[in-house]
């Protein structure tokens, strides 16, 4: 996989995470326990940092970075869909943000929220606990996030890094 320095800045990678080695990893990022980050994905923490939490997944060709005055956070047990792009944003715990999703500067998606495919947060926009995030822009529908489809979205990836540790091999 590729994992690059920038200057003295190395990332950090809990060594119960899976990496894809398709994916890319830059500068000032930290990866937590079984935290799973897959194919084509790129984390460039370039000019601040990106903080991926334990159990979360960062799916296919997701996209994150970061500004110089804004770290991208994403916590635990997180799903962060495929082609989704976070910039400069906080995900809390147990938050999804659907395939193809963006998430921009200062915005806030609480704990337990879920994000729409292709919806569009705003700079500083905040998502609330539990709520859902649809439409470009996005707009919220309070208390209509289905915590069941995150918990079973984290848990579904948390099996397939155990199998891609056990199994994944490379044959060409």
């Amino acid at each position: 996989m590729p994992v690059y320095a920038l200057g003295d800045i190395a990332p950090r990678i809990h060594p119960s995470a899976f990496v894809a080695a398709e994916a890319v990893i830059i500068g000032d990022v930290e990866i937590g326990a079984e935290a799973t980050i897959w194919p084509c994905a790129v984390l460039r923490g370039d000019e601040s940092r990106i903080s991926v939490g334990a159990r979360t997944s960062i799916q296919d060709g997701a996209v994150l970075h970061c500004t110089a005055e804004l770290a991208t956070i994403v916590g635990a047990e997180c799903v962060i869909g495929h082609l989704a792009h976070l910039e400069g944003c906080t995900i809390e715990d147990g938050a999804l943000v659907g395939t193809a999703a963006v998430v921009l500067h200062g915005a806030v998606v609480k704990t337990g929220a879920l994000v729409g495919a292709n919806a569009v947060v705003r700079n500083r926009m905040i998502v609330p606990e539990g709520a859902l995030a649809l439409g470009v822009p996005a707009q919220i529908r309070e208390n209509a996030a289905d915590r069941a489809e995150i918990i079973h979205g984290m848990q579904s990836y948390l099996a397939k890094r155990e199998r891609y540790l056990r199994e994944l091999r490379r044959i060409s």
